[in-house]
């Protein structure tokens, strides 16, 4: 699937710099991850924090609040979850003025075309090294 089927007026980065971001966040660098994204999209990075928000401490892993520009994750785990941290920063970049104007189906589509970049290249590599052995 396409990056431009489900955000066809934002520039999406290319499948490297995707993968590094899964890479980074993998590697407990989450913050520094969000602050490249935020570079690359000429947005002020959203602040993560590890806490919750009353009303959905036990239904949700990680939420975007829109008015403190914050992403908070239920705990530490979470924050080295590129899935829901690339998820929750979709929410971010979609945000407007105020106003929300992106989906769930949307943000978990932006995520997953993250995962399937590190995917590709992780497997890129093996494939090289293997020809390389042989």
């Amino acid at each position: 699937m396409s990056s431009s089927s489900f955000s066809s007026s934002r520039i999406q980065p290319d499948e490297v710099t995707k993968a590094k971001i899964v890479h980074m966040i993998l590697n407990r660098k989450t913050e520094e991850a969000l602050q490249n994204l935020s570079r690359f999209y000429n947005v002020t990075p959203p602040k993560i924090v590890v806490g919750t928000i009353k009303g959905k401490r036990r239904t949700v892993y990680a939420v975007y609040v829109q008015k403190e520009r914050r992403i908070y994750v239920i705990n530490s785990d979470i924050f080295f979850n590129p899935f829901i941290v690339l998820h929750e920063f979709y929410h971010h970049i979609r945000t407007r003025a105020g106003v929300h104007r992106g989906s769930e189906k949307h943000a978990n589509m932006y995520a997953q075309s993250f995962l399937d970049s590190y995917k590709r290249l992780v497997e890129q590599m093996r494939d090289k090294k293997k020809s390389e052995i042989q």
